[in-house]
């Protein structure tokens, strides 16, 4: 009997690209049909089944807090009583952003767009205007939106020389992208050395969340710091995963580095699209109409997902137990995940900051993308399977960070690590690193 997912897919098929608005969501990482979903409230997705899942998704960072958060729920219907779009300045986005400059260490002043993409291409406009350079340095793996200085991969000479990574990335484009090892600050000093014309901005996410998740090693985040410092570079934090994520203040709060330049994103819309690039004032005063560099958008600071962002940081701020108990699961999956380890039959190795982490099917620790790219992707289909067939949803992809938020319960917790430990222990000595049988192309990597 065909599932409404099948009969949905299948229609989709016809009319969207991959039958999706973004190609992770075709499942083409881990094979299957893609769960349609209808409903999410808690720490739960309903499919068009009526299956319900414990989701470790979290809409990929966004639900902090829950689906369908009362106060943000309740806020954003209030909006939209009031309208959903006017093209002009509204009072929820002037609170919004004098809550956000309040809370993260490095921004004086914000500049609101409608998604993380739109965020990171601004800063790096920015980022070349104030320097008058043209360069800019990314790490392997990294993953900042579809903007074409990001869909760079490293060339044969990674420090002077990157090329696209997608068709329709002019390669003039990707020569202004220098690409580096995340946690190697070898290959950051090297980028500089390499470009007599000098970089402009040096992005990071400061935890990847985009090769799974990564913590920064000791000493990365402040050597970028200096680095930059040195030799005149903004340095740009991507924390559209991690803002307001693993902590309050951000990754740059809980690891106390001040970039110049922050992109933020996820949480900060309360479930609807937003996304916004923020900094030092002298910086931030270079954009129009204070300053020169343009960027403009119609429905930037809309109405609705200003109301919902407000209600949803306010709510964090007032309520630092929301943070206390996501640690707290963390805490529950770290252990939860250090015992399967000690019994598994497969390598696992379980990477966490916060309320984020991935699992790892890996006989090394997980530190950059080469080694996330080792972990072997047969086994994490195996996983994602046998968890969705038992009611629990993972990101579709090895390369992406799981989440969990502060409506997720103990019992829930151990549940799914009852749950994947035994699929994990079930699991064949044999099965290949990159699938349980010989591929001629093997699937690419799915971004969002």
């Amino acid at each position: 009997m065909t599932s409404r997912s099948e009969e949905l897919f299948g229609r989709a098929r016809r009319v969207l690209p991959g039958g999706v608005n973004s190609p992770v969501r075709a499942f083409t990482s881990v094979g299957g049909v893609p769960r349609f979903i209808r409903s999410a409230r808690g720490a739960w997705l309903e499919d068009a089944d009526g299956i319900r899942y414990l989701d470790f998704m979290g809409s990929w960072g966004v639900a902090i807090l829950g689906h369908d958060h009362p106060a943000v729920r309740e806020a954003a219907a209030r909006a939209l009583t009031r309208g959903t779009s006017f093209g002009a300045p509204s009072p929820d986005e002037v609170e919004i952003a004098e809550l956000i400059a309040e809370l993260m260490p490095g921004i004086e002043v914000v500049r609101f767009v409608n998604s993380g993409t739109e965020a990171t291409m601004s800063a790096i406009r920015l980022a070349r205007a104030v320097t008058g350079r043209s360069r800019i340095v990314k790490f392997r793996g990294g993953y900042h939106g579809h903007a074409d200085a990001f869909l760079v991969a490293a060339g044969s000479g990674a420090a002077t020389l990157g090329v696209p990574s997608s068709p329709g990335v002019p390669a003039a484009t990707a020569r202004h992208t220098s690409v580096a090892e995340f946690n190697d600050l070898a290959s950051v000093a090297d980028c500089f050395s390499a470009l007599e014309e000098g970089v402009a901005a040096v992005i990071v996410e400061p935890v990847a969340g985009n090769m799974g998740c990564i913590p920064p090693a000791d000493g990365f985040l402040p050597g970028l710091r200096e680095l930059c410092t040195r030799h005149g570079a903004l340095l740009i934090f991507d924390e559209v995963m991690t803002g307001f994520r693993v902590g309050l203040t951000g990754a740059q709060g809980r690891y106390d580095v001040i970039p110049d330049l922050t992109t933020l994103g996820k949480v900060i819309g309360g479930g609807l699209p937003v996304g916004a690039y923020g900094g030092r004032e002298e910086l931030m005063r270079e954009i129009a109409p204070d300053g020169p560099v343009y960027q403009a958008g119609t429905l930037s600071g809309n109405p609705l997902a200003m109301a919902a962002g407000l209600a949803a940081l306010r709510h964090l701020a007032e309520h630092p137990e929301v943070y206390e108990h996501t640690e707290y699961l963390g805490r529950l999956l770290d252990s939860g995940f250090a015992e399967i380890a000690g019994r598994s039959p497969v390598p696992v190795r379980w990477n966490r900051v916060g309320a984020m982490g991935s699992l790892f099917f890996s006989e090394s620790p997980v530190v950059d993308w080469p080694s996330s790219e080792a972990s072997s992707s047969g086994r994490f289909k195996q996983l994602f399977h046998g968890l969705l067939d038992r009611g629990v949803y993972l990101p579709p992809s090895s390369y992406e960070a799981w989440f969990w938020s502060a409506v997720h319960e103990e019992g829930e917790i151990a549940r799914a690590l009852e749950t994947a430990g035994g699929i994990i222990e079930s699991m064949d000595v044999q099965t290949r690193r990159r699938g349980s049988r010989p591929q001629s192309n093997p699937p690419r990597r799915a971004m969002k």
